[in-house]
């Protein structure tokens, strides 16, 4: 069943407080931090709205705190796409679907990337399947939302600042709304 922008708002409200995993903000915080770096780099609807929704995977399958202390990788990034489907076109749902495969991809181009990875993030990465090799590589960056979804990326790991304004769920949902598939 796809959610709508109210069910969307729903979730945030009653699971956007939670701490987000191993890291110094709630959910909502690292949210609306991801989509206001992508807005603040000029990104169109369709990325801020990947931005915003790319962990929705993590409050729609909620597995505790910090599930990767127990070894577990909640596959997040696939999760949320079947509640999303409908409501978003392919592009923002392959944004969201690929920003795990992006972190994979970047510690393979850029050792310093994998360097300044928080704990969370280096221990879920060995659950993903790890760090990319050559071929892998070539064949992630080749698809259409490859490039987009490694801007969210490396947005994802600057959005982790307990103490940074932005605007508000409603500013970005209200974003959202302009690139919602219209039945």
């Amino acid at each position: 069943m796809a959610l709508t922008l109210d069910d969307i708002a729903s979730l945030f409200s009653r699971h956007g407080a939670r701490m987000y995993s191993g890291e110094p903000v709630t959910q909502v915080q690292h949210a609306l931090q991801t989509a206001a770096l992508a807005e603040q780099h000029g990104a169109n609807d369709e990325l801020v709205t990947a931005c915003l929704l790319h962990d929705l995977g993590h409050m729609l399958n909620d597995q505790g705190e910090t599930p990767t202390l127990r070894g577990l990788d909640d596959t997040h990034q696939y999760f949320a796409l079947p509640f999303l489907r409908g409501l978003f076109s392919d592009r923002v749902l392959d944004i969201i679907k690929l920003h795990v495969d992006a972190k994979r991809y970047l510690c393979a181009i850029d050792a310093d990337y994998w360097a300044a990875l928080s704990a969370d993030s280096k221990r879920s990465l060995e659950l993903q399947g790890g760090v990319y090799n050559e071929k892998q590589c070539i064949e992630f960056i080749a698809q259409p939302a490859a490039p987009d979804a490694v801007k969210l990326r490396q947005w994802d790991d600057q959005a982790k600042q307990p103490h940074l304004s932005t605007p508000d769920l409603l500013h970005f949902l209200n974003r959202a709304a302009r690139c919602r598939i219209v039945a």
